[in-house]
């Protein structure tokens, strides 16, 4: 796949993420990144600007394109850890990679175990993502199921509290269990949380507002939950 802009593949480069091929801008002159890839040893081809939009769509790829592996996804199985607090966030129905890739940015800043998505119906990771998560997409284990309910269910059972926000509720974040694994739902960008899902879930909680506007952009709701949620652990 194709990722492009410095911080993204800088961190794939950190990451040890293997790269097949990468392409500068040959008008380059930034002497920073040129050290940067010359102190690691990562080859690269020069070629137009053009090339560079062309391959990309007429992304803001700042002059540096690469060819890369995909991105590993996990089984639940294997992220769950019954002998610590974890914290998790469950995406059920989020179609916009700039969402995605936002929500991410914040998932690595509080140190999130996992972020689960449903195999169906999910935003692949692309290289948009990428881009808006400005490379936290190589720290952040996002981990891909069969079945949302089917999740919920299994996260139960390893004694994980599973909490949908809904706004219509009368809790706020401040009544989030304290000191317990956590797996915070969000819902998709128009339509919130499925039914089945909302009914699954352990407890319901808004994020309070004050204003004339009632919602929240999901990628701004999703990282105040993790931020309240991480302060219980």
């Amino acid at each position: 796949m194709l990722i492009y802009g410095k911080n993204v593949i800088k961190e794939a480069i950190y990451a040890k993420r293997r790269i097949d091929q990468l392409y500068l801008d040959d008008k380059t002159n930034d002497t920073a990144f040129l050290k940067f890839l010359s102190d690691r040893h990562v080859t690269f081809r020069k070629t137009s600007k053009n090339e560079l939009n062309r391959m990309t769509k007429d992304a803001l790829h700042q002059g540096v394109v690469a060819d890369v592996e995909d991105y590993q996804t996990y089984d639940l199985k294997d992220v769950l850890d019954i002998n610590k607090k974890q914290l998790f966030l469950i995406l059920d129905g989020i179609e916009d990679p700039h969402n995605l890739g936002a929500i991410m940015r914040t998932a690595e800043a509080v140190q999130l175990d996992g972020i689960i998505m449903s195999k169906k119906n999910a935003v692949p990771l692309t290289a948009t993502v990428a881009k808006v998560s400005s490379g936290a997409i190589e720290h952040v284990k996002v981990i891909l199921v069969p079945n949302i309910n089917q999740a919920i269910m299994e996260l139960k059972k390893h004694h994980v509290w599973v909490v949908g926000t809904d706004g219509n509720t009368d809790k706020t974040y401040d009544d989030l269990p304290k000191a317990v694994s956590l797996a915070i739902v969000m819902g998709n960008e128009g339509e919130g949380i499925r039914p089945l899902v909302k009914q699954n879930c352990d407890l319901l909680v808004k994020i309070p507002m004050h204003g004339k506007i009632n919602s929240l952009n999901v990628s701004v709701a999703a990282a105040l939950m993790m931020y309240k949620a991480k302060e219980q652990l």
